[in-house]
């Protein structure tokens, strides 16, 4: 499945020194991610895919939670 490879290579990356826009891009790709993964998940409930998108989702939450900026 080349969707996970892209998800674990997504995962591995290393998340620190990003610009804003690099930042926002990877928001997004991991967004993209996750929702074609959810796709093939509710054809085979496979609870691995599962997993692999919580995974996703807290990378995708800390890299929102940096982009937002601390609260005032």
């Amino acid at each position: 499945m080349d969707i996970l490879e892209k998800a674990l290579e997504f995962e591995n990356r290393k998340m620190s020194n990003m610009s804003t826009s690099d930042r926002v891009s990877a928001s997004r790709e991991a967004k993209a991610l996750i929702l074609s993964i959810n796709e093939i998940y509710k054809e085979t409930k496979d609870p691995e895919l599962m997993d692999v998108m919580k995974r996703l989702t807290v990378k995708k939450q800390k890299i929102e939670k940096r982009l937002k900026g601390a609260p005032l």
